[in-house]
């Protein structure tokens, strides 16, 4: 008796169930290629054997009227679970709108347009959801433990590449929070190229990120590699770090969408921005709306840097999705000298912060050193961002709690 199901509101697994021809709603059994033409989620009959059948995913934009009470949001809401629909409400300065996302079947079935306090009723038409600017058209501000990022504040994200010990870490931190920075990065988890290369401390590497944070009152951000590891990890850290190895890792983006911590979904080296959004949708579907994407670069044909330095993405994402993005000229260039314009031109692009790697000695450090700036380096960077922060209207996100 085969049963299939569907994996999550946006995609249905490869070999569960078929669209054979979309343009009628044709689907089929791949166990025995019953067919049937009705959409939706329904059980059949035949020859003896059961079928389950799954339909196409559809996603909506509730338009409310500006005169809409808080008693008929609330009913709008009710109705909406009532039908089995996912939901989520943004209020704007200017609008309310409610996303929702189903069946197309059940969509189709609510006259959601009759419900009182609605005013339209607008089809999603991306293929990715929740990230959309359609299902959310004012941008997110993502809050990482008191820092802002989005919606006109900047995250100033600076660090070493791999967390080393523990007076280190504190010198580096001690400089890059009085240059200005407002949170502390460290990998304690690295997934190299080479299985011989420096792979992390661990929850060692973990324990002294925590103390660092709290030492200098910076929230800290860490990247996790695997699944099994994300409860440890959100332990410890302020903010996820999803890797560009790891941005199709799609248990990994289905647990860290499970997790409360925010998440920090870095752009995989050869992904298109589509495939950003949709890796972002499986954490947003998850029920965690505080993703910020990364641009770090992508591979390009020229060895001169370590990658290619998108920065056309930054307004290009903008234009598709409410999320956050911030920039990685760090790994984008490979090269400190390339580090300030590239990142003076990711703010002037539009990028809601940088990320940048920091080292007080560099030719000691377990990873990457090359592309790090020196302490000295970063501080002179990050006076000329903030004063072009300051011309582009955008604010440095201050620090939760200075240091007395």
């Amino acid at each position: 008796m085969p049963i299939f199901r569907k994996n999550s509101p946006f995609s249905v697994p490869s070999g569960s169930i078929a669209l054979d021809d979309s343009s009628i709603g044709l689907l089929h059994c791949p166990a025995c290629q019953h067919r049937a033409r009705r959409p939706g989620r329904w059980t059949e009959k035949a020859a003896g054997t059961e079928h389950s059948f799954i339909g196409r995913p559809a996603a909506v934009i509730l338009i409310l009227q500006n005169n809409a009470t808080d008693a008929q949001i609330d009913h709008v809401l009710e109705r909406v679970e009532e039908l089995g629909l996912k939901h989520h409400l943004s209020r704007g300065t200017f609008r309310t709108i409610v996303g929702i996302i189903g069946d197309e079947e059940k969509l189709h079935a609510a006259s959601l347009d009759a419900i009182p306090g609605v005013a339209e009723v607008i089809p999603v038409l991306q293929p990715y959801k929740l990230a959309s600017l359609e299902a959310h058209p004012d941008p997110s501000v993502i809050d990482v433990s008191g820092v802002k990022i989005g919606g006109g504040y900047l995250g100033m994200i600076a660090g070493p590449c791999s967390v080393e010990d523990r007076d280190r870490m504190m010198r580096i931190a001690e400089s890059v929070r009085e240059s200005g920075a407002n949170l502390f990065r460290g990998g304690a988890y690295k997934p190299r190229t080479s299985p011989y290369a420096f792979q992390g401390l661990a929850v060692e590497g973990l324990k002294i990120l925590r103390d660092v944070g709290k030492a200098f009152g910076m929230p800290v951000v860490t990247e996790v590699t695997d699944p099994r590891l994300v409860e440890t990890v959100s332990e410890y850290a302020d903010m996820l770090q999803v890797g560009a190895r790891n941005m199709q890792n799609f248990a990994l983006l289905t647990e860290v969408g499970k997790s409360k911590r925010p998440v920090l979904l870095k752009r995989g080296m050869s992904a298109t921005i589509s495939d950003l959004l949709m890796c972002a949708e499986y954490i947003l579907s998850q029920g965690n709306a505080n993703v910020v994407l990364c641009e770090r670069g992508v591979k390009g044909f020229d060895s001169v840097t370590r990658n290619l330095f998108d920065v056309a993405a930054v307004p290009v994402i903008h234009g598709l999705s409410h999320l956050p993005v911030i920039v990685d000229p760090s790994h984008a260039t490979g090269k400190p000298d390339l580090i300030p314009p590239c990142a003076m031109a990711g703010l002037a692009a539009g990028a809601d912060g940088v990320h940048v790697e920091v080292h007080d000695c560099p030719e000691q450090a377990k990873s990457d050193g090359p592309q790090a700036l020196l302490p000295e380096q970063y501080r002179e960077l990050a006076s000329q961002m903030k004063g072009l922060a300051e011309l582009l209207g955008k604010t440095i996100s201050p620090l939760p709690e200075p240091l007395t």
